[in-house]
């Protein structure tokens, strides 16, 4: 018998309950108290709470017959008893089942647990407190996934089952090694072994998704790594929606979402965003965001296209935090007001990143150059999508190919077609070079090889963009050595004295500029729609953050995109996208204000500590004014939240201004072209 859910659209205000509780803690769930549990949730205006089947210590919150229930669990259903409360109030209550993280199975099945051939944090010793990391190449264990899914599926009404922890363990268990020998793999070649481990995984991710898509129709599925891979839709095919993990203090960053999320707008599946309610990350009793910060963050993931969701982690008792929804309510009250404005919202993205993580994949993190793309264009304020090579390409006035995209082939082709049609492309580093020193697009340019010196300087003028530099400036990575061959050279690389070393050095870094030396070649140049930046700088960008990098990537899009889809004078902190609902006939300009800093330097992470990256109070600014280029004058603006109208500015050639006098974290300008 089949069971069918309705799989409608993702809410927008939802929570991720943890409940990840320790079988030496007594009274599990003991003061759960259902009618407090929905008020608390209620007055927050949350819509959605994700809660748990089965949780990391492998503990099952339910009477299960395909696991263990938690052997201190005062209420023996105590999922049950929140998802009857939830239902009941229209609370969506998807569900959560931990798969690779099961200290209950690691024990009584040793044979189960990845053997990594590194050492990294899925194959912990012994005698270190954290999870010991399952292996999906063992059928038993897959079946025993298969039939907590059927179980909770058919017991329970919620909309679909968040599958967490689903990773590349780099795992040479005697399984795996039995199946890199049937694929001809070389167990000793780490790209080999994620070639196993990410079929491992689509393995399990297929088998689940048409089992469960067959017995109960309109189930959401979703499978958790904790990163939006960029390798194309048909990685996706058997998830229902897609989550977005990316806890700015958690590790992630500030800059980390907005990749992710303009990556997966392009997908065509629905997506909601993770933040989380602590100070640092998962886990965190105790800690909790500033009110602020949340709101920015809900502001930002909506401006950009996602649904909104908060972590949070219940306590074992069982007992809601009034203080965590306290600092909810601000931010999801706001997002409420905004949904008429966000519903079959579009950006307008002019301008795309062809992701280096498509050709370079290895981690559970962005790539560096997309990152530093992506960064640069939030503080340009140059809305943008994030692609693969099965996109439009037509869609977009300008592709940038940051740092190390190879163009080869097929994508040669499509490239050049999109020039000649009248796109234009930024290039960077490596990126489109062929063996031959020629680029796969025709640039005006031909590269000799890397230069000798790292650093080495750049020599522009306000030719390239105003805020150069009169003098030569450091750019601290390698650049190609490249002869302009009918390009326009708007900078030269020029070199140190030398390169640092034991055997000559001076001052307490690298040197300075040789002002007597030749130029080593042309470090940006122009040609027919083709743009060329001969260092690395997107990587570099985000490395090291110096905003004359980030200049020379605006004096290239000021020629290429002269007339941008929207102009605006928030500073480079601020944040803002255009966004079109077409069936309403309007146009949203979201704006946003919340500059993060470091106020922690030594949170401890698996790799030693880190930053801590947040915001608490965010002042207002102003005023603020921004332009926007729209088919049709608009028949009016306001302000969507306050409803206050704002006096439009004809700048002429489709060209529309508004001035806000005072911005606090978010505003959304709505432009009514059928008012």
């Amino acid at each position: 018998m089949t069971k069918t859910r309705t799989n409608k659209p993702l809410r927008y205000r939802q929570i991720h309950l943890d409940f990840h509780t320790s079988e030496h803690i007594p009274d599990i769930g003991k003061d759960f108290d259902a009618a407090d549990f929905v008020a608390t949730l209620k007055k927050a205006h949350v819509d959605s709470i994700t809660v748990f089947a089965k949780c990391h210590h492998g503990w099952a919150y339910y009477p299960t017959k395909a696991g263990a229930p938690h052997p201190n669990l005062s209420r023996p259903d105590l999922l049950g008893e929140m998802v009857d409360s939830l239902n009941a109030a229209d609370i969506e209550c998807p569900i959560y089942i931990t798969v690779q993280w099961d200290e209950r199975n690691a024990r009584l099945h040793p044979e189960w647990r990845v053997r990594s051939a590194t050492d990294n944090r899925f194959d912990p010793s012994q005698l270190k407190a954290g999870w010991h990391t399952l292996c999906l190449n063992h059928k038993a264990y897959r079946d025993e996934l298969l039939e907590m899914a059927r179980e909770v599926a058919s017991t329970y009404a919620t909309p679909g089952i968040f599958f967490d922890i689903v990773l590349a363990p780099d795992c040479v268990c005697e399984e795996c090694l039995q199946t890199m020998d049937a694929m001809d793999l070389d167990p000793e070649i780490h790209a080999d072994r994620l070639t196993k481990d990410e079929w491992v995984n689509e393995r399990f991710r297929t088998e689940m998704s048409a089992a469960l898509n067959a017995e109960f129709p309109g189930l959401r599925v979703f499978y958790n790594c904790g990163h939006i891979h960029k390798q194309g839709p048909e990685r996706f095919a058997p998830y229902s929606h897609l989550e977005l993990e990316s806890l700015p203090t958690g590790g992630w960053g500030y800059n980390h979402f907005p990749a992710s999320a303009r990556y997966a707008a392009t997908l065509g599946l629905d997506f909601v965003a993770h933040t989380g309610k602590f100070h640092t990350s998962w886990g965190e009793f105790g800690g909790f965001k500033h009110p602020d910060a949340l709101e920015f963050e809900a502001a930002q993931m909506v401006a950009l296209g996602s649904k909104c969701l908060v972590g949070d982690q219940l306590h074992p008792s069982g007992a809601i935090n009034p203080d965590t929804y306290a600092s909810i309510g601000p931010a999801y009250a706001r997002i409420e007001k905004l949904e008429p404005y966000l519903e079959d919202a579009r950006q307008v993205s002019e301008v795309a990143i062809l992701s280096a993580e498509y050709f370079h994949h290895a981690g559970d993190r962005n790539n560096n150059a997309d990152d530093g793309a992506a960064q640069m264009l939030q503080e340009l304020q140059r809305p943008f999508d994030v692609i693969d090579p099965s996109a439009d390409f037509s869609k977009y006035r300008v592709i940038i190919l940051p740092d190390e995209v190879p163009v080869e082939d097929e994508l040669t082709e499509r490239l050049n077609a999109y020039v000649r049609g009248g796109g234009k492309l930024l290039l960077s580093g490596i990126s489109a070079l062929q063996d031959d020193g020629s680029f796969a697009v025709p640039a005006g340019i031909r590269n000799v090889g890397p230069v000798d010196f790292d650093p080495s300087y750049l020599r522009a003028s306000s030719k390239l963009d105003k805020s150069m530099t009169a003098s030569p400036f450091v750019v601290y990575g390698r650049a190609q050595a490249i002869v302009a061959e009918g390009a326009e050279v708007l900078a030269e690389v020029v070199p140190p004295y030398f390169n640092r070393s034991y055997k000559h050095f001076s001052s307490h870094a690298h040197a300075p500029d040789d002002v007597a030396a030749a130029p080593l070649g042309a470090g940006v140049t122009i040609n027919a729609g083709v743009a060329y930046v001969a260092y690395p700088i997107f990587s570099i960008y985000r490395a090291m953050g110096q905003p004359l990098y980030r200049y020379i990537i605006r004096g290239l899009l000021d020629r290429l995109l002269p007339d941008p889809a929207l102009t605006t004078d928030l500073p480079s902190s601020g944040r803002a996208s255009l966004t079109r609902q077409e069936a309403r006939g309007r146009h949203v300009l979201h704006m946003l204000y919340g500059a993060p800093q470091v106020r922690g330097n030594a949170v401890p992470n698996r790799d030693g500590v880190r930053v801590m990256e947040m915001i608490e109070d965010i002042p207002a600014i102003g005023p603020v004014s921004a332009k926007v280029r729209l088919p049709n004058a608009p028949k009016r603006a306001y302000e969507a939240v306050s409803g206050e109208p704002l006096e439009v500015t004809d700048f002429g050639d489709g060209q529309y201004g508004v001035t806000l006098p005072s911005l606090r974290i978010h505003a959304a300008v709505v432009f009514e072209q059928n008012a």
